[in-house]
C-alpha cells in the first residue's frame, strides 16, 4: 500500500511541477532586509498543485529598482541577480516539458519521477527565492548614554586637552552584499527577516565606533561644536572603524549622519573658554586693549568709592605702582608687529614675540628695560669686552696697525702638539724643548 501511495505522489508531483512559476516580490517595507519571493498563482492558474519550494527549468522571476534576488538551492547560494527587469531561470535541476528539447525534458521528468519514488513521492529537493532590500534604510536613533572622550587641540594658540563629549543623531545604512548577509546573518528565514532583529546590535556597536571615529576627527583638529559640519569626515571615519564588522562580516555600510550638535559639561566648555580667552592676550594690542578697559572699570569703581573718590584714586595708584604692564608699552609693541619691513608685511606674532630694542634678559628670566631687574633687583650686567690684540705700547687694538704708535698687529704664534704621541703643552705657543711623554723634541713637525 505503501509502495503505491509512493509511487501515486510522486507521478501527481511531478507532473504538477511541469509548469513553469512566476515569482515576483511587492515594495519591501522599509523595516524589512530580506523576504521570500511569493509565486504567482490567479483564480485562472492550472499551477495550483506544485510543490512550494520548486522551480521548475524556465521559470520567471521578476526583479524591482532597490532589490537583488537570489536563488536558494539545497541551502546553497545558485544564481543572482540585481538588475531590475525579468530574470529566466533556466539552470534549475527540476525539469519541465515546457522548456528545452522534448524528448530531453520528458527523459529528465522520469529520472525526477524515480528519485522522487526513493523519497515516498516527496521531492526530496528545496529551493527558495529571496528578495534583498537593497535601498538605504533611514531613521536609525543614536544616543551616548554616558561620555565619549574626545581631544581638543588648537595647535594655533597650543591647546591640546581632553574632554568628555555627549552626541545623539540618526544615522542609515544599506546592505551592500547581499550573499554576505545572507550567509552569515539571515540564513534560510521562513518569510522574511526585518530590522528589529538585529537593530539592538547594530547601534551598540554603532555607539561603541564613536569613540575611534571622534579619535580621527580631533586629528583633524575639528572642534566638539564643529564636529555636525564635518558630518562626511565622520562617515568615513565610522565606515572605516566598523568595516571589520559590517561590511566584512555583514555585507553593510554607513550611507549618512545626521548630527545634533555636540555637548561638553560646563566644567569642560569653561576650560577651553578660558584657554582661548588667555590665549588672547598673546597679541599685545589685545592684552593693551584688555587692560585699558580693566583700568576704567577700575576708575569707575573708584570714583563711586564709599570713602570718598580720593581714597579709591589713591588705592588705585598704589595698585599701579606695585608692578604690571604699562598698556602704552603694550600698544608701542603691537604697532611695531602691524610695521611691515622693507618688501613685505611682518606678522604682528613675530614683533611681538622679538624683544624690544634696548632691553636686556635677567638671570630669572624677566625682561627690563631699566638698570635693575624689575623682578629681583639685580644690576644690569656690563657689555663683555672688546675683543682684539694689545700693542708693546698697551694700547687695546682691532685692526691690523696700532691706533697709539702705529705698529704693526704681531703675527699670531703657532700652536704646538707633540706628533708622536699627540701631548699637548698647558700653553700651546710655548712648548718645551722636549716632550714629557715620549721624549720627542718639539720642531715644526708638531705644529697644529
Amino acid at each position: 500500500m505503501g509502495l503505491i501511495k509512493a509511487a501515486l505522489g510522486s507521478l501527481g508531483g511531478t507532473l504538477a511541477d511541469q509548469w513553469k512559476e512566476f515569482f515576483y516580490c511587492d515594495a519591501i517595507d522599509k523595516d524589512v532586509l530580506v523576504v521570500k519571493g511569493q509565486k504567482r498563482v490567479s483564480g485562472r492558474s492550472s499551477n495550483t498543485k506544485g510543490n512550494d519550494n520548486i522551480i521548475s527549468n524556465g521559470s520567471g522571476i521578476a526583479v524591482a529598482d532597490g532589490q537583488c534576488m537570489i536563488i536558494v538551492e539545497q541551502g546553497k547560494i545558485v544564481e543572482v541577480c540585481a538588475e531590475p527587469g525579468e530574470f529566466t531561470y533556466d539552470t534549475s535541476t527540476e525539469p519541465s516539458i515546457f522548456e528545452g528539447s522534448l524528448g530531453e525534458s520528458i527523459k529528465q521528468t522520469f529520472q525526477t519521477l524515480g528519485k522522487r519514488f526513493t523519497y515516498g513521492g516527496d521531492t526530496g529537493k528545496d529551493q527558495r527565492v529571496y528578495y534583498f532590500n537593497t535601498k538605504e534604510l533611514i531613521d536609525n536613533k543614536f544616543g551616548t548614554a554616558s561620555p565619549i572622550p574626545f581631544r581638543v587641540v588648537d595647535r594655533n594658540i597650543g591647546l591640546d586637552i581632553d574632554v568628555s563629549v555627549r552626541c545623539n543623531g540618526i544615522y542609515s545604512y544599506k546592505i551592500v552584499d547581499p550573499l554576505l548577509f545572507y550567509s552569515n546573518v539571515c540564513g534560510n528565514v521562513e518569510y522574511e527577516y526585518s530590522r528589529d532583529e538585529i537593530d539592538r546590535q547594530l547601534k551598540t556597536e554603532f555607539i561603541s565606533a564613536l569613540q575611534p571615529a571622534f579619535a580621527k576627527i580631533s586629528d583633524l583638529e575639528i572642534r566638539p561644536s564643529a564636529i555636525p559640519a564635518h558630518v562626511t569626515e565622520l562617515e568615513q571615519a565610522m565606515n572605516e572603524v566598523l568595516t571589520a564588522k559590517w561590511s566584512k562580516l555583514r555585507g553593510l555600510a554607513i550611507v549618512s549622519i545626521a548630527m545634533n550638535p555636540v555637548t561638553l559639561p560646563e566644567e569642560d566648555a569653561e576650560m577651553i573658554k578660558k584657554a582661548q580667552q588667555t590665549a588672547m592676550m598673546r597679541n599685545p594690542a589685545m592684552a593693551a586693549a584688555t587692560l585699558v578697559n580693566a583700568q576704567a572699570d577700575a576708575m569707575r569703581s573708584a570714583a563711586e568709592n564709599p570713602n570718598g573718590a580720593m581714597a579709591g584714586f589713591m588705592g588705585m595708584n598704589m595698585a599701579g605702582q606695585m608692578g604690571g604692564m604699562n598698556a602704552q608699552n603694550l600698544f608701542q609693541m603691537g604697532m611695531q608687529g602691524q610695521q611691515a619691513p622693507a618688501g613685505g608685511q611682518a606678522p604682528a606674532q613675530e614683533a611681538a614675540a622679538a624683544p624690544a630694542k634696548n632691553t636686556w634678559t635677567c638671570s630669572c628670566g624677566t625682561v627690563n628695560s631699566a638698570k635693575f631687574c624689575s623682578e629681583c633687583g639685580s644690576k644690569k650686567p656690563e657689555p663683555a669686552a672688546a675683543t682684539g690684540w694689545t700693542c708693546s705700547c698697551g694700547a687695546v687694538n682691532k685692526g691690523k696697525f696700532c691706533s697709539e704708535c702705529g705698529a704693526k698687529k704681531p703675527a699670531d704664534a703657532p700652536l704646538y702638539r707633540c706628533d708622536k704621541c699627540g701631548w699637548e703643552p698647558e700653553d700651546p705657543k710655548n712648548p718645551p724643548k722636549f716632550c714629557p711623554e715620549c721624549g720627542d723634541p718639539f720642531n715644526d713637525a708638531d705644529i697644529k
